[in-house]
């Protein structure tokens, strides 16, 4: 392991916040192992921003690594021209341009269907009712495994988020994972005589039309569900209830003052849904004081390098004015999400103004539960409206 100095947390504690155990090392030891997660984190924003893009060194390449041993090698876990290769695969159906001229009206359609059922209702969970559906709808769409239903959606990919964090190693979670895996090849196997007859814009038809091999289609698809449903359901719902919780920031919405694509960039800076990204060091290395050896594994904190005091000024207030650029909530490097497009569309442009302009006097009735360090959003939003 390396030789960083040693910071030991209480893992139940870092699940439940991990924000003020990640100031103490940003303030102490920015580049620390941490036994309880077998990892040397770092921390501080522009130490990830550097060494993130030094893929010679900090590998996404991770044979044994939990991801690739649950999920298959998909191109999260492939660097150079393996992972360009995959990465300009993917490209026509996650382009800017593609998801605003093609995929925007299919995904404002299902919102609205949606939206349409629970309006008259006056009350529901905004995390399992409305932010789950949402985001599960428009992904069944980017994917083209339409035969899913959005409860199997978001269950499929919880599975496998538990499971690539699951450094624990409970038995438990890794079956959850497997059976979830298993779903999603199921229902890609349903589709493969379909779109390979009539081809069309989602990820399973244009990667297959590329001439990826099967196996990297699959892993593919399980990467863009697992973090193509819980980031965005986490993120709809959460920036909600930050805005509730923040009135006078939902004003300067509402008085043109802000936008919800910069509630957006706040919350994601603010409560990062993706709070971490692992590599593992392919060879020997040194950042500052600290030694690095091949096998040694790594994980950037992007939930700590969002609060960072040397780019944000009080940066644990929620704040939807402030400059959030320096932010890295998707990334810096060559392994940038290439799903931010989709992501930023679907909460930015229909979930968000949605949930505010039909759910008239949105409130909630008891406060959200938030949890996790790799992945955090909130387990449940319940909440009322005028019907």
């Amino acid at each position: 392991m390396s030789n960083a100095p040693i910071t030991d947390i209480d893992l139940a504690s870092f699940t439940a916040d991990p924000y003020p155990a990640l100031a103490k090392m940003r303030a102490h030891a920015p580049i620390t192992y941490v036994p309880q997660l077998g990892a040397t984190l770092f921390t501080r924003r522009d130490d990830i921003h550097v060494q993130e893009k030094r893929i010679e060194v900090f590998s996404s390449q991770q044979p044994q690594g939990l991801m690739t041993r649950l999920m298959g090698e998909n191109m999260m876990r492939k660097d150079g021209d393996t992972h360009q290769r995959e990465r300009r695969a993917l490209f026509p159906v996650l382009s800017p341009r593609t998801v605003q001229d093609h995929w925007r009206p299919i995904f404002e359609r299902a919102a609205e269907t949606i939206v349409d059922d629970l309006s008259p209702k006056g009350e529901c969970d905004l995390v399992r009712d409305f932010a789950l559906p949402v985001s599960a709808e428009a992904l069944k769409a980017i994917t083209g495994l339409t035969g899913m239903t959005a409860t199997e959606m978001d269950a499929s990919s919880q599975g496998m988020i538990d499971g690539c964090a699951n450094y624990a190693g409970d038995q438990e979670t890794e079956a959850r994972c497997h059976a979830a895996t298993a779903l999603i090849d199921a229902h890609i196997d349903a589709r493969l005589s379909q779109v390979r007859d009539a081809p069309d814009r989602s990820a399973l038809s244009v990667q297959l039309a590329a001439g990826l091999a099967l196996e990297a289609v699959r892993a593919n698809i399980k990467l863009i569900i697992s973090g193509g449903q819980n980031e965005p359901r986490d993120a709809i719902a959460g920036t909600i209830w930050a805005l509730l919780e923040h009135p006078e920031q939902l004003q300067k919405i509402k008085d043109g003052q802000a936008s919800f694509a910069n509630a957006f960039a706040e919350y994601a800076r603010w409560m990062s849904p993706i709070g971490m990204s692992p590599r593992l060091v392919a060879r020997k290395d040194t950042v500052g004081d600290v030694t690095f050896e091949p096998g040694d594994r790594v994980f950037f904190m992007f939930g700590s390098a969002g609060r960072d005091e040397v780019h944000f000024k009080a940066p644990d207030i929620f704040d939807i004015t402030r400059n959030t650029q320096p932010s890295i909530s998707f990334g810096a490097g060559p392994h940038f999400c290439a799903g931010a497009a989709v992501a930023r569309c679907v909460i930015t442009q229909i979930a968000l103004p949605l949930a505010f302009k039909r759910l008239k006097n949105l409130k909630l009735t008891a406060p959200p539960v938030f949890t996790g360090w790799a992945f955090r959003g909130p387990l449940s939003m319940p909440a009322t409206w005028d019907a």
